[in-house]
């Protein structure tokens, strides 16, 4: 039977948007870990014991600082159908960022390929052997705050972060990558599309804190299928 009550954590209450058969959707707080790390017991454990329920799977995953869409299966061989639209990039998938720094472009395609940097750190390279692509568009709202809505094309590590610090408008309270201090890192994962047993879902969860501002977004930005966004062309190179 589904549920409609929020699962209460450390870290404010996880609220469920859909709960189905066989999935669970439910809006991610930020602050807390997916999978159990040294500190914490990790958002899917919390979940299994709270709904007492005998499976779990995480389908995909939202970095600690990440609010927003989180996707779980209840069985293994549904985790196995949703991962693998994860994985060929047929998941349709939109998230907010802020930034309180001037961007080096309002809009367009951040293109390149992922490197490792310090103590876990990645960066953006100007070649494109295998890049990591974002999709943007971004709207000022007052005050040196700008609001980005972001379109990844491909599910590289710490991608949307990097994207942004590469353009030169690192995500407010992102600690790791110099973003400005604030009481959280302010990416938020708010639309979620995908297929299953022949049927197609649609969710979004927009974020809930008055520094979203969202009163003042671009009306075109509700209905983000819809949009014209910036080009893509192909610049993946084979290796020979």
């Amino acid at each position: 039977m589904p549920h409609t009550l929020p699962v209460e954590t450390p870290f404010g209450d996880i609220r469920i948007v859909a709960d189905t058969d066989d999935f669970l959707l439910v809006n991610k707080p930020a602050g807390i870990s997916v999978h159990k790390d040294d500190q914490d017991a990790g958002l899917v454990m919390l979940l299994q014991s709270q709904l007492q329920l005998p499976e779990l799977y995480l389908v995909h995953r939202l970095d600690r600082m990440t609010s927003g869409l989180l996707l779980l299966a209840r069985r293994k061989t549904v985790a196995a159908e949703l991962g693998q639209q994860f994985a060929e990039r047929r998941m349709i998938k939109f998230y907010m960022a802020l930034s309180q720094a001037k961007p080096k472009k309002k809009q367009g395609l951040i293109s390149g390929d992922m490197l490792k940097a310090r103590r876990g750190s990645w960066k953006l390279a100007p070649s494109s052997d295998n890049p990591a692509r974002t999709q943007f568009f971004s709207h000022g709202l007052g005050g040196g705050l700008r609001v980005f809505l972001l379109r990844p094309l491909t599910g590289k590590t710490h991608q949307l972060r990097v994207a942004l610090k590469s353009i030169g408008a690192p995500i407010l309270g992102d600690s790791r990558y110099a973003g400005a201090v604030a009481e959280r890192g302010f990416l938020h994962a708010w639309y979620l599309g995908f297929e299953l047993g022949g049927q197609a879902y649609r969710y979004s969860c927009l974020p809930e804190e008055s520094r979203w501002q969202q009163a003042d977004w671009p009306a075109e930005w509700a209905e983000p299928e819809h949009m014209s966004w910036p080009e893509v062309r192909s610049t993946i190179r084979t290796k020979q």
